[in-house]
């Protein structure tokens, strides 16, 4: 049925997939918590056309590639893993500044500083994702799997498009909890400070885990 094998065994592992931790959602929510909704959608929408250049390399067989080529593979790895660690270094920056400044009294001026940093949620969140090998590898590991021979273009339009809904609802629910966390963080300059500090080390965590993936 329009190209995938097993659609319901695809969608039970998709939401499983869906909900595990990474650094593309907890960016979106580390951007929603402290800049809003709007800016939180704009850093979900590098985020999904990320995962869908991804999608379509994976279908041209660029995956597979990279795969068989250890060379290519560290190349990309280690940027992936580079990138993660500057964004790391600028979140737990970003909060040593908060925690020096904590028992400040937030006021307009701060939360319109707060409010319109250089960062670029779209670019950012579209970087992390193409950045990213195991996701190239996952994606072609996952769909090939459910992507019926006779019709293997309509399968993988189908699977993507399902992948993309999935982190559309994901997404914006982290969203729509993280926005509610901003007005506390514009309240409370501790909290934000901890939060940042959190957030940075995952992603210094995220840079090793990937640092150490093999292909």
């Amino acid at each position: 049925m329009f190209g995938v094998i097993d659609l319901p065994t695809y969608l039970a592992g998709l939401i499983l997939i869906v909900l595990l931790p990474g650094p593309n959602s907890l960016y979106v929510l580390s951007v929603a918590a402290r800049r809003g909704a709007r800016v939180g959608y704009r850093a979900a929408a590098g985020v999904w056309c990320g995962d869908a250049v991804l999608m379509t390399l994976s279908a041209a067989g660029v995956a597979s590639l990279l795969q068989g080529n250890a060379v290519l593979f560290g190349i990309v790895k280690y940027a992936g893993a580079g990138y993660l660690t500057w964004l790391a270094i600028g979140m737990l920056r970003a909060a040593w500044g908060m925690w020096r400044t904590r028992r400040e009294q937030s006021g307009p001026e701060t939360v319109a500083a707060d409010a319109a940093p250089m960062e670029r949620p779209y670019r950012r969140a579209l970087v992390i994702s193409l950045l990213n090998p195991k996701a190239i590898l996952f994606f072609i590991s996952f769909f090939v799997q459910f992507v019926s021979e006779s019709n293997p273009v309509v399968g993988f339009v189908t699977l993507g498009v399902l992948a993309q809904v999935a982190s559309v609802l994901y997404l914006s629910a982290l969203i729509f909890g993280g926005s509610r966390l901003a007005a506390a963080f514009r309240r409370r300059r501790t909290l934000s400070a901890g939060a940042t500090s959190a957030a940075g080390v995952l992603f210094l965590g995220f840079a090793v885990k990937l640092s150490l993936a093999s292909a």
